[in-house]
């Protein structure tokens, strides 16, 4: 993939042998200076699709014998929506690019900025940041970005959804007109939809594995069991089932909470991460799950976006998701990079309404498995208002005026 030496050997060294759909087919087009529009589910490796290219581009443009202590504006910036993708990706650009003389640093919320700030002022080639905490630092005169050539939007749908696009809007106000632009969404509705016709030029559309299709190498299925029978049944999986470390998701975090003691309380090593937790709290439970300390890890939708752990073998819904669309980023969490995963749901009666509609939208039926709590005949009962199959523009993928000419659903 005219990739140099030193990320051909980095690519090696973390096991990677043939790229992934998406990298093949962006890796090029960023490397010609193209304008990227990616639409690509979670799990296909689309941060190496980025993050291999602009260390490519960079390295080739840092001029030689640069001094260590040279200054260093910040040249291409890679805006994510959660702490958790943003270290991710800040993790993959230290791990792809460490024989690269290039400084990559990482900015978020929910933890002191002294140390961030002395990073910054050390110089950075490339800044990994969430929204929140880059707008503090530019208000408060820490950050320019005015040398920024490549600029990277990673799930601006989940942007949308968490109440970032204002505070996007005000980022891209800074950056310089000419430059390089990745975009990358799951799904495009109409808010997101126009940010990208604004802010991409002539885009190359790449399209991977849409967001209704589920990864065919995660074997899916649901048990249908009472509320008070989801304890049991996620005790028994863990204890005689085979399923040995997890992934749970709950509907809230007083739910994650509860699953947490429920799992210690029986002599299960778990933690719980959710939005009332540090940003400390948060890692090191992520870290302690990642390293094999804990076998459980329980999580709510928006605290797991953007983990990705290697071989992580099951993916627990321990209450199905409202959103239909909310299960795919789910499951997603197992499966990745041609690895084979497992995705368990336990559903209840107010739950079932919630389950067809994810089968509508995947366009299949989740197979249902028998335990010794399972509910024959289960009837749907209604103590929440089911949320309705998404189908507006969110599920279109389109940009209007693309010289590239694809129209293409997500």
């Amino acid at each position: 993939m005219n990739l140099i030496a030193p990320l051909l050997d980095a690519v090696r060294a973390v096991g990677y042998e043939t790229p992934t759909p998406i990298q093949e087919s962006t890796i090029p087009l960023v490397l010609s200076g193209k304008d990227v529009l990616g639409c690509a589910q979670t799990g296909t490796g689309k941060t190496a699709a980025f993050s291999l290219p602009i260390l490519q581009l960079l390295n080739n443009s840092t001029p030689a014998g640069r001094s260590p202590n040279a200054l260093r504006p910040i040249r291409s910036l890679i805006l994510a929506p959660t702490r958790e993708l943003a270290m991710q990706t800040y993790e993959n650009l230290l791990q792809y690019g460490k024989k690269l003389p290039l400084r990559t640093a990482v900015i978020f919320g929910g933890v002191s900025q002294v140390n961030q700030i002395k990073v910054l002022k050390g110089g950075v080639d490339i800044l990994v940041a969430t929204p929140g905490r880059l707008c503090d630092l530019i208000n408060q005169g820490f950050i320019k970005l005015n040398a920024i050539e490549i600029f990277v939007l990673d799930e601006a749908d989940r942007m949308l959804d968490m109440g970032f696009i204002h505070d996007v809007k005000r980022i891209i106000a800074q950056l310089p007109r000419q430059k390089q632009t990745l975009f990358f969404s799951a799904t495009m509705p109409i808010e997101v939809e126009s940010l990208a016709m604004g802010l991409l030029k002539n885009p190359k559309t790449v399209k991977i594995d849409p967001p209704t299709s589920t990864v065919d190498r995660i074997d899916q299925c649901v048990y249908l069991v009472d509320k008070s029978n989801k304890n049991d049944l996620l005790l028994d999986l863990l204890y005689n089932q085979g399923v040995s470390s997890a992934l749970v998701f709950t509907r809230t975090k007083h739910g994650a909470d509860q699953v947490e003691h429920h799992l210690e309380k029986h002599g299960i090593k778990a933690m719980a991460i959710h939005g009332n937790k540090s940003q400390g709290a948060r890692q090191s439970a992520l870290n302690a799950f990642k390293t094999g300390k804990i076998s459980v890890l329980v999580a709510t939708d928006i605290a797991a976006r953007g983990i990705d752990i290697s071989e992580l073998p099951f993916v627990i819904n321990y209450n199905i998701s409202e959103e239909a669309e909310t299960y795919i980023h789910r499951i997603g969490r197992t499966g990745r990079a041609g690895a084979v995963g497992v995705a368990i749901s336990f559903c209840c009666s107010d739950e079932l309404s919630n389950l067809r509609n994810i089968e509508k939208l995947i366009q299949k039926s989740i197979p249902e498995k028998e335990c010794a709590w399972t509910v024959p005949n289960m009837a749907p009962t209604f103590n929440r208002t089911p949320k309705k199959v998404s189908t507006h523009r969110s599920t279109i993928c389109t940009i209007k005026g693309s010289r590239s000419g694809n129209r293409r659903r997500n």
